[in-house]
């Protein structure tokens, strides 16, 4: 099976890090989500319960990625991919990309984030 529900720029204020003052101020972070289901159903029906809902995708990873604060990307990544393979009996794998574009970092850089693969057992 190669079919792929993804949702990509996904932007979530929390409070996750090592430091003070990103547990007291937060920032920005970006999340993608590529997810691997069977679509093959869904595309010759054309109905919604035969396939996951999108938005309720958005507000499960949303939930599971604010529900704490979290010091690394790799937690909060895989509290996602956790709680979208949790709800979502369709989904077989995921992959989740937590882009941490403000990191306390002493340097100019575009991107830093994690990206993991999550497959259900």
């Amino acid at each position: 099976m190669s079919d792929t529900i993804f949702i990509r720029g996904l932007l979530i204020h929390a409070r996750h890090g090592v430091m003070d003052h990103e547990a007291e101020v937060g920032q920005r972070f970006v999340i993608d989500l590529e997810m691997s289901i069977d679509l093959a159903e869904s595309s010759r029906t054309d109905r919604l319960a035969d396939t996951v809902s999108y938005s309720d995708v958005v507000t499960t990873a949303s939930a599971a990625f604010k529900g704490q604060n979290y010091y690394l990307l790799e937690r909060s990544a895989g509290a996602v991919a956790d709680a979208i393979l949790q709800a979502f009996p369709r989904i077989n794998a995921i992959t989740v990309t937590v882009h941490k574009p403000h990191a306390p970092i002493a340097a100019i850089f575009d991107d830093v984030g994690v990206i993991i693969t999550r497959t259900r057992t």
